[in-house]
């Protein structure tokens, strides 16, 4: 009996054993031990942007106007003469030189002009002598009263007669020569030479107005370009104070072509579209500039020293004006108001607002706000901002 009491008491005292353990188990596992970080506070998210710095330097301001190229001289050679076509002495594309010979038209005719008032010219001259010694002889005759005077007259009047039809001979023989110089068409300019117009063996003529090539002069070349009527102080103002540089560059506006000086405005402004024509001219050494090609013109007018710029993407635009996004050393963004002078080739120049050498947000300014932490995923260097915009 004593046995069976010892073995219940036993067995109870090993139930409320693991009725404990499975208590103990359930308080912990539904309160769990505090981590070693728990108390602190959470980490921040960053926001990723792209970031450049403000560099100080020069600035030069342009105006920047639409023309087209065009040939400082443009000839287009035609015959002066009617006659066949010989021969071509050039080849398309060719560059020459003033004086060059480009085509010869047959010269037999005009060189049988040319002998022919030659000789008209030689016996006129003997007439002339023997009109002249019969003159002497009815003078002497006239002084004896061996002849009347009207004879001595009438021989003097002949005299002179051959005297003009010399002269007139010798306009001839200039003629036949000037005609026989234009069968030999040679180059007026300095240029090169487009397509041929006229083939070998094709009969001409001096009032053909196709003509048989054009010429144009490319060293140098000009361009003629128009801006509007309201930037024409600026550019007179630029011309006051010496040279003005223009700039070619292709439609892309990237492409630079080449660099001249600008010539003058036109003396009128078009009263249709508000816009005045000015005329540029560059050297052209390279053939980048082609007559008829499409160009953006940009005219230095000024220059803007030791200006703050950062790229035109940092600035924004807000209720209360422009601002831009500074990046502080603890990697969070401050909100800082700027005034801008102009936005020119993807800068920025800040008046007011910015210092140079502090690191503004260039992209991703969407998601951020005054405070909100950053990571710098690309810097543009100063170097990099300072070769925008030519």
């Amino acid at each position: 009996m004593r046995k069976r009491l010892i073995a219940r008491f036993a067995w109870l005292g090993l139930g409320a054993v693991l009725l404990a353990g499975v208590l103990a188990g359930i308080i912990v596992f539904s309160h769990p031990k505090p981590s070693a970080a728990e108390g602190t506070r959470p980490a921040v998210a960053e926001i990723p942007v792209t970031v450049a710095r403000a560099v100080q330097r020069d600035v030069p301001v342009y105006l920047v106007g639409i023309g087209n190229v065009q040939a400082l001289n443009t000839v287009l050679v035609r015959a002066r003469v009617d006659g066949y076509l010989q021969e071509i002495h050039f080849t398309e594309g060719q560059m020459v030189r003033k004086g060059d010979l480009l085509a010869v038209i047959d010269p037999r005719p005009y060189q049988a002009a040319l002998d022919q008032a030659r000789a008209q010219k030689a016996k006129d001259e003997a007439a002339l002598v023997a009109e002249r010694l019969d003159l002497v002889r009815y003078r002497k005759l006239a002084e004896k009263d061996f002849a009347p005077q009207q004879q001595v007259d009438d021989q003097q009047a002949l005299v002179n007669q051959t005297i003009a039809a010399i002269k007139a001979d010798e306009a001839n023989i200039e003629t036949a020569a000037l005609n026989l110089y234009y069968t030999r068409l040679t180059s007026p300019i300095d240029g090169r030479v487009g397509l041929r117009m006229v083939d070998i063996g094709n009969l001409i003529h001096a009032t053909d107005t196709n003509g048989i090539v054009s010429i144009t002069q490319i060293h140098p070349i000009t361009a003629v370009f128009t801006l509007p009527e309201s930037d024409l102080p600026a550019v007179m103002q630029a011309m006051a104070q010496g040279p003005v540089q223009v700039l070619a560059y292709l439609s892309d506006h990237r492409t630079r072509l080449a660099e001249g000086t600008l010539l003058t405005p036109h003396n009128t402004i078009d009263t249709g579209s508000a816009t005045i024509e000015l005329k540029a001219i560059f050297e052209n050494k390279d053939d980048k500039l082609w007559p008829g090609q499409f160009i953006d013109a940009r005219v230095r007018v000024r220059t803007i020293p030791n200006a703050v710029t950062v790229p035109d993407a940092a600035v924004q635009r807000g209720m209360n004006g422009l601002f831009v996004f500074v990046v502080n050393q603890n990697h969070t963004v401050t909100i800082q108001p700027v005034k801008e002078e102009l936005e020119q080739d993807g800068i920025a120049v800040i008046t007011s607002g910015l210092s140079a050498g502090t690191l503004v947000v260039t992209n991703g300014q969407s998601r951020l706000q005054n405070g909100s932490h950053v990571a710098v995923r690309e810097a543009a260097s100063s170097d990099a901002l300072q070769t925008q915009g030519g």
